[in-house]
């Protein structure tokens, strides 16, 4: 099923060339499909012919496209990461035929491991996550999307748990193996255990070593693959705060909650359990970085924690605070860390989203129910 997503690729790549990154089946080639003009020039490296017709000779793609006396027009290269050497090419056509490229991938780690050229910034980057709430409206349920997350095929699946053990499968496979990321697929696929029981905490690579069975240094370069492939994201401490000394260690998030789940083998949610509250603040996470993406380019995203044991679980910019209980009755022990972070003076919103099923103000903290907060987030209601 194909739902439009809010990332315009005719508006990105209007005036310049584009790359547009995201982990694999968040739908990159379903969207190029249904937004790009009919007659568009795809060059799809996931074809094998294509791959090895280009790959014995790279300026084949350019004798075709002087064939075609292609000027001023856009080109789409699928999964550029399987043939770095393209890029080469691209940047002789965009200086000599101004054409604009629009090149997809799942990672810019082999990019920028092979030393070829990212086109000397003559292109931007977007990036594609799973689908939001936005992008999902009436069809959006929240125990679906903690429980098997957000990856189109996925959500609409009618078997998402055997999909999902198949996706964790096919990126160990494909992803890893495939691309020579790594040549030990069962130390990683031990450490990948571990990173998803990380998710949303504070990670210590040592422990994390331990627990994979592997040196720190190999832990260390798993996370950064991790980050590289947009499998993974760390979100780091604010150290803003004046009157209470910050702990610097930052958290690990996994890119999708279900992924999450299938790779730790969990049983599915329901309400009330305890691990209920830890899924929630795992898709607001998702929420926030896929809004900045699309809204805020460029805005920050941390989590605070003091050294006496307060914490937030996300600081927006520098302007917003915001906190995530599954609560369906908010107490004061909720309110603790943004009451902490509210006597700093330096925030303009200070929010705790629960599921209580009404907005109230408890002094200077805004309470929402999730769904109130994700409206007044997706229609730009927490700016500086």
């Amino acid at each position: 099923m194909y739902l439009p997503r809010q990332l315009n690729l005719i508006e990105a790549t209007a005036h310049r060339s584009c790359f547009l990154f995201g982990p694999r089946q968040t739908g990159k080639s379903m969207l190029l499909r249904q937004t790009l003009p009919k007659g568009t020039p795809i060059y799809d490296l996931l074809d094998h012919r294509v791959w090895l017709d280009l790959n014995a000779d790279p300026t084949r793609m350019r004798q075709e496209i002087e064939a075609k006396d292609l000027r001023n027009a856009l080109v789409v290269v699928d999964e550029i990461q399987k043939l770095p050497v393209l890029l080469d090419e691209i940047h002789l056509l965009i200086e000599t035929r101004k054409l604009r490229f629009l090149l997809t991938g799942s990672s810019a780690r082999k990019l920028r491991r092979s030393g070829v050229n990212l086109l000397g910034g003559r292109a931007r980057s977007r990036y594609l996550h799973p689908l939001s709430w936005k992008e999902l409206g009436p069809q959006f349920v929240l125990l679906t999307a903690l429980n098997h997350g957000l990856l189109p095929s996925v959500y609409f699946s009618d078997d998402p748990a055997d999909d999902l053990r198949a996706y964790v499968g096919t990126y160990l496979k494909e992803e890893i193996a495939a691309e020579g990321l790594t040549r030990n697929i069962p130390a990683f696929a031990r450490f990948l255990e571990v990173a998803a029981a990380c998710s949303g905490k504070m990670f210590n690579k040592t422990e994390v070593a331990s627990d994979a069975q592997v040196p720190r240094t190999t832990v260390i370069e798993y996370f950064e693959i991790l980050k590289d492939t947009l499998i993974g994201y760390e979100l780091p401490a604010w150290a803003g705060s004046q009157k209470r000394k910050a702990i610097e260690t930052a958290k690990f998030y996994l890119f999708d909650v279900g992924v999450a789940r299938a790779i730790q083998k969990l049983p599915p949610l329901v309400p009330k359990s305890p691990d209920f509250g830890d899924a929630l603040e795992h898709f607001i996470f998702h929420e926030l970085k896929t809004y900045i993406d699309r809204c805020q380019p460029g805005c920050d995203l941390h989590y605070w924690r003091s050294r006496s044991q307060f914490e937030v679980d996300f600081i927006l910019g520098d302007h917003t605070a915001i906190e995530v209980k599954a609560t369906r009755s908010v107490s004061s022990r909720d309110l603790r860390g943004l009451t902490a972070l509210a006597e700093e003076g330096m925030m303009k919103h200070l929010v705790l989203v629960c599921q209580e099923p009404t907005p109230r103000k408890i002094g200077k903290i805004l309470v929402l129910p999730w769904k109130e907060f994700l409206e007044r987030l997706w229609s730009d209601g927490f700016v500086g």
